[in-house]
């Protein structure tokens, strides 16, 4: 017996984003001048928002308005699969980071990302964020900083980061590509 599974879609995407960061329907409402209505019926795909408003729920969910669009999948992988050319991107917006989000959609209790550092990129600032994270090295080397731990990570490794403040930096010759599983989501 088959399961179809419900497609997930960019209401479902934004109301996750929300609530990733604490908002209420009315917190997104008031930071983007409509009413309670109108974002309730977009997360529920009930009315389609035009480009403009795209950039401004980004802007006010801190993504890239890129994020928000998605690559057609296959009718029978929508929702289960992910194509390598069609990942879409998301990220911190970091110089030398380039994240694609591997997870099919953002409604999930967590995310998998797939993160490039480029050679010599640093996040300066130590980042702390409500979730856990663990981190897995797939190519080259990244110092990873947690609290006031600093290591250095290679092919193979893996790390945990709990809630606390963490940065990271490559200063190795080679592109250092990773894969993440965030929970709950922050994209």
């Amino acid at each position: 017996m088959r399961h179809e599974q419900p497609v997930k879609t960019l209401g479902a995407d934004l109301r996750a984003l929300r609530k990733a960061r604490g908002m209420k329907l009315q917190d997104l409402a008031d930071t983007l001048g409509r009413s309670v209505g109108w974002v309730s019926q977009v997360e529920r795909d009930m009315s389609e928002p035009s480009i403009n408003d795209l950039r401004d729920m980004a802007r006010a969910l801190d993504v890239s308005v890129s994020s928000l669009f998605r690559v057609n999948a296959a009718p029978d992988e929508e929702g289960l699969i992910v194509r390598a050319g069609a990942r879409r991107p998301i990220g911190s917006r970091a110089a030398g980071l380039v994240e694609e989000l591997l997870s099919p959609d953002l409604s999930d209790d967590f995310e998998v990302v797939h993160s490039s550092f480029a050679v010599g990129a640093v996040l300066e600032q130590f980042v702390e964020r409500p979730t856990q994270e663990v981190g897995y090295i797939v190519r080259g080397k990244l110092d990873v900083t947690i609290a006031d731990k600093t290591f250095t990570l290679s092919k193979g490794d893996s790390f945990r980061v709990k809630g606390q403040p963490f940065r990271w930096a490559n200063p190795y010759s080679e592109t250092c590509e990773a894969v993440w599983v965030i929970a709950p989501p922050v994209y």
